[in-house]
């Protein structure tokens, strides 16, 4: 990573092993658990395996074997699904598990590098700076003004500074580097920290489910219940008119499996999962899965300018010296003795490390302006971090003399709150910032001052400063943001700019790069006076927010919420913690983002390019719209099989029992991949990103979308019915008639599978996109029904009957007219 390791050698690659053996990683103890007892455990609780226990078990009794055996082979094939279920989303989530885990900076074999945090050991010596979680317990053994947050561990929010000389010199896994930087030895990982120590009630918490999780699970357990009603009443009728016990709970058991959708959690579970895993392979990380679900929702995205809309690549473009109007090029300040100085104090004013790009061009500028470096001969004695509204920053650096050096630099109005200048000078100046402003710069100020007491005062604008002069950067838009910004409009998706940076610079970066309503702009001194409810009215028809700092941000996000907008929102430094984590789809960016905003974040982007989240919000859209056909045509398939089961009975029909256990678990054998493994596969429709988020409280089980899997489910049972009757005219016996009402439903089933693929596009143009998964199923399930109508035995097991092939082709051709009439409502809908 580096050559820099701050004068020290760390451990070797030997030592490190050494101190591995004998003290182990740096991971807490959470009792591990046997995934496939879990699993085993997961599917024998499940009503539907309870119910293939029970039936099985009826059919043992009865000394029926073959349909025994039948169900303990579908008992073991259902299990089999599960387990395949759960294996491909725990693989997935254990996947992002290892994508998400944090890493440290540290030194060993006398270079600076990047360290998992499960591979730090005792002895290792880690580097601490603004904006980094510690990631173990130790000792500061350098700082450089370094400043810890320890409110995880002590409830007190304040900051606690760190040095060696201080009298509480440790650092603790978890805290937070608020300012500065420091190294430290490391002396406890995992369990033996203090984190560690109190961490393992953190195992006892159990994740909050989302409102799409909570819905499923009520509508499952309601048609549970109705299950369990339904199930009682068969049996009852059954009984009552047979007087055989275990016969009629066999009935009754056939209905409950009908009724009960337990494909849909496992279809929700799977979905997610594997949706999470997908996006990582684009360099997405989402943290939690639930993410998945927000994605496609998102209204709103709120991001900084800095990096995101621009290149974050920051070229010293011109110079602005105190007194002067002229801006002087790099051309002209090399031989400027005033153009050297603000170079030199700009430089000092940033650290002496630097990792952000304006400072690493001002440390470049200096060594190429100056005959003699004088970083080497001066020493940093006290910092002031960023700080103020708008913010600044000092240095103050003395010499082997006792000679000093003062330098600030910040926002240009900052600066000149505390410099010593005239009314005309003071105008001179701005005019100049508004000027470099419309050309899109990026502006810093920079003062000096002469302080030479040794008690320095608390705050650094209590300082007596010189004005220098202005620098000026030019960080130009990113190639691809304007095609980025457009796929957010055509979404349907607003976008706003919250920044540090002047209303000037931004507006014209964003004009530079096809941002839509440049000119709605609000500055953070205005938006301090206004009332959360004058905010709310104004935060939607404002664009660009500016000169922002962490409580404005965090009251921007609030505003958007509270005016029921779905807000994603972008960030990267330690300011941006809070508004992330109130977002409901915080995004910190991977390569430059502080380890705290990846910590708030929901997602985080690996390459720092917003583009992957028009990826992400496409994909959010697609995995959602791909659970509700799954979801739709479980409900809509599962209601022609209840009436089937239940209606010759309750009507009263000759055949009151035309399908047993087996007919139903071979429909459930069907319908479970269809929905979990054909819809996740399909591919993303064409209008994707052309449609306005929907709702975040709109989801699939509302009256409006359940009523369309309703009609569907009920048109299907009709047909299936007519089927009945038509057999029943054509003089069938009972075996026939089951024969001509299966070939029906399972007709359906595959034409519900095709038309189901889009509730837009017409079922010709879906039949182009490219599934294998569905091609398989498909083949799968059309070769199982011949071979259960031709061969002889297993013909007889299912209890079907030769039927003439014109009756097997008005029953199939009944199934496919039951679904093919939903193609009129698509044409509706295209034309609305």
């Amino acid at each position: 990573m580096s050559n820099h390791s701050f004068g020290l050698s760390g451990l070797n690659n030997r030592e490190v092993e050494k101190a591995r053996k004998q003290f182990g990683i740096n991971k807490s103890f959470v009792k591990k658990q046997n995934t496939f007892l879990k699993s085993l455990k997961d599917t024998v609780t499940e009503p539907m395996f309870v119910l293939l226990v029970g039936a099985a078990s009826i059919y043992f009794i009865l000394g029926q074997t073959q349909e025994a055996f039948f169900m303990t082979g579908a008992i073991l094939l259902v299990s089999a699904i599960s387990f395949y279920q759960d294996n491909r989303s725990r693989r997935a989530l254990e996947a992002l598990k290892k994508m998400t885990a944090p890493n440290a900076k540290g030194i060993r074999n006398s270079r600076l590098v990047d360290i998992l945090t499960t591979e730090i050991v005792m002895g290792d010596y880690l580097l601490a700076e603004e904006g980094s979680l510690i990631a173990a317990d130790g000792l500061v053994i350098q700082s450089n003004d370094f400043s810890v947050n320890e409110s995880m561990l002590t409830g007190e929010s304040f900051s606690v500074n760190k040095s060696v000389e201080a009298k509480d010199n440790r650092v603790f896994q978890g805290t937070l580097a608020v300012s500065g930087q420091a190294i430290f030895e490391v002396t406890a990982i995992g369990d033996k920290t203090e984190l560690g120590k109190i961490g393992q009630s953190i195992q006892n918490v159990k994740e909050e489910k989302t409102p799409l999780q909570i819905q499923i699970g009520g509508f499952v357990k309601k048609m549970a219940l109705v299950g369990a009603v339904v199930f009682l009443l068969v049996w009852g009728i059954n009984y009552f008119s047979s007087k055989d016990f275990l016969d009629s709970l066999l009935k009754g058991l056939t209905l409950a499996m009908s009724i009960l959708p337990e494909e849909i959690p496992v279809a929700f579970s799977t979905f997610m999962a594997l949706g999470a895993w997908r996006l990582m392979k684009k360099g997405i990380v989402v943290k939690q899965t639930k993410t998945v679900e927000s994605l496609g929702a998102a209204t709103v995205i709120c991001t900084d300018k800095t990096g995101t809309i621009t290149e974050n690549r920051m070229t010293l473009a011109h110079l602005v010296v105190s007194g002067g109007s002229e801006f002087l090029s790099p051309v002209d300040w090399r031989k400027n003795a005033a153009a050297n100085e603000v170079i030199k104090f700009a430089m000092f004013g940033s650290e002496t490390a630097p990792f952000d790009p304006m400072e690493q061009a001002l440390h470049e500028a200096y060594a190429e302006s100056v005959s003699k470096d004088e970083r080497l001969e001066f020493k940093m004695i006290h910092e002031y971090p960023l700080d103020g509204k708008p913010p600044m920053m000092t240095h103050v650096f003395e010499g082997k003399e006792s000679n000093r050096i003062i330098a600030a630099k910040g926002a240009p109005e900052a600066i000149l709150s505390v410099s010593n200048l005239d009314e005309a000078s003071r105008k001179q100046i701005l005019s100049a910032v508004e000027t470099l402003a419309r050309k899109g710069f990026r502006i810093l100020g920079v003062a000096k001052s002469n302080f030479t007491g040794k008690n320095f005062p608390e705050k650094q604008q209590q300082l007596p400063f010189v004005f220098v002069g202005l620098v000026a950067f030019y960080d130009p838009p990113k190639a691809n943001i304007k095609e980025v910004f457009q796929h957010f409009y055509d979404a349907g998706i607003s976008v706003k700019i919250i920044t540090g940076d002047n209303a000037l610079t931004t507006s014209a970066i964003a004009g530079q790069a096809g941002f839509q309503g440049a000119d709605r702009v609000l500055d953070g001194v205005d938006l301090v006076k206004m009332t959360d409810s004058e905010l709310e009215a104004k935060v939607m028809e404002t664009n660009i927010f500016t000169r922002m700092f962490p409580e404005a941000k965090l009251r921007i996000i609030n505003a958007l919420k509270n005016s029921q907008q779905v807000v994603a929102m972008t960030g990267d430094g330690v300011n941006d913690g809070p508004a992330l984590k109130a977002a409901h789809i915080g995004i910190a960016m991977g390569h430059r983002g502080s380890e705290l905003a990846r910590s708030a974040a929901s997602l985080i982007l690996t390459d720092d390019d917003l583009g992957k989240m028009v990826d992400a919000i496409a994909s959010g859209r697609h995995i959602y719209t791909n659970l509700k056909k799954a979801i739709q045509y479980i409900i809509s398939i599962h209601i022609p099989i209840i009436v089937t089961v239940a209606g010759p009975l309750l009507l009263g029909w000759i055949y009151p029992n035309i399908f047993t256990p087996v007919h139903v678990i071979f429909l459930e054998l069907i319908m479970g991949p269809t929905c979990s493994i054909i819809y996740e596969s399909e591919p993303q429709e064409a209008n994707a990103m052309k449609l306005p988020p929907r709702k975040m409280a709109h989801t699939f089980f509302s009256a409006k979308e359940l009523l369309a899997s309703i009609i569907q489910g009920i048109v299907i049972a009709a047909g299936t019915l007519l089927s009945y009757q038509m057999a029943l005219r054509s003089g069938c016996s009972e075996d026939q008639v089951r024969t001509l009402v299966f070939i029906t439903l399972i007709g359906a089933n595959i034409f519900l599978t095709l038309e189901n693929r889009s509730f837009y596009y017409s079922l010709l143009h879906t039949l182009r996109y490219k599934n294998w998964m569905l091609v398989s199923i498909i083949t799968f399930t059309i070769l199982m029904v011949v071979l259960m109508l031709s061969i002889s035995p297993l013909r007889d097991f299912f209890s079907f009957a030769p039927v003439e092939t014109l009756l097997l082709a008005k029953a199939a051709a009944l199934g496919f007219f039951s679904v093919l009439w939903f193609e009129g409502y698509k044409i509706y809908v295209r034309r609305k």
